[in-house]
């Protein structure tokens, strides 16, 4: 791993991208999130050495190269999921690249099903916590002292400082948002009511299936990291509806220019 690691982070030196200063990960419907990027240069994921290529609709699968802001950052326009049968060390193989890279500080975010009753479809969450159910972990088998250690402390999965940087530019710009802890489970089928009202009954405000690996990973690697989840459906007891990929591609897209607003200020400022 570490071996494959460094052959891509070679090839994506030699194509320029070096002095970096944030990684995104872009989830289901937020894609457009690549339209604050003044992009200089865009590869697939089939070009780049190990990638694996995501299968899933509205992930589009491309590295894009940029600045917001005057900051550079690599985006990742469609993530790996455990669900496509992909193994977690390659789920996670694009943030031990960003690392290598030199970027300490990546930014999550995806859609995701709200189990709390004061949640609405269209709402954004900023991750303050996360529940791994996911049946693998990330860091099982031998560790590479390379990457991180043994045993991760994860007391702030999500940075504080982050979070409360975002949560003050919300509250300038006058963009609702709303704090919670987010549950990973495998998928890739949605939550039947009796598994979405176990979610909320475990303390949690959503679920998903994703995020939590890359998270993992990053902190073994040192990163800071900040999540935000876009509420695209409602799991809640009694009022559980028909739910598809598509409308929750729609619903993250309605709130993409929201949640551009926030990742272009926090860029700015942090």
């Amino acid at each position: 791993m570490y071996n494959k690691t460094q052959e891509t982070v070679k090839f994506l030196k030699s194509k320029g991208l070096t002095q970096l200063d944030f990684g995104i990960i872009l989830g289901s419907g937020l894609g457009g999130l690549v339209d604050i990027i003044e992009i200089e240069l865009e590869i697939p994921y089939k070009e780049i050495p190990n990638f694996p290529v995501s299968t899933v609709e509205g992930h589009s699968g491309a590295l894009i190269y940029g600045e917001i802001e005057g900051k550079k950052v690599v985006a990742m326009q469609g993530r790996f999921h455990f669900y496509e049968g992909w193994e977690m060390s390659e789920v996670t193989f694009p943030v031990r690249v960003m690392k290598f890279l030199g970027i300490d500080n990546l930014i999550v975010s995806n859609a995701s099903g709200g189990v709390n009753p004061n949640f609405k479809v269209g709402d954004i969450m900023i991750i303050k916590d996360h529940i791994n159910m996911m049946p693998n972990h990330p860091l099982r088998g031998a560790n590479d002292e390379r990457f991180g250690p043994r045993f991760v402390d994860m007391h702030e999965p999500y940075n504080l400082k982050m979070i409360a940087l975002v949560e003050d530019i919300a509250k300038q710009k006058n963009i609702p948002v709303q704090k919670g802890i987010y549950l990973a489970l495998q998928g890739p089928t949605f939550e039947t009511p009796a598994e979405y009202k176990m979610v909320f009954l475990m303390g949690t405000d959503a679920v998903g299936m994703s995020t939590v690996p890359e998270v993992i990973v990053a902190k073994h690697m040192g990163m800071q990291c900040f999540g935000l989840s876009v509420i695209t459906d409602l799991g809640i007891d009694g009022h559980v509806e028909e739910v598809s990929h598509e409308a929750v591609q729609e619903a993250a897209r309605a709130s993409g220019k929201n949640i551009s607003e926030l990742v272009k200020t926090f860029i700015a400022n942090w």
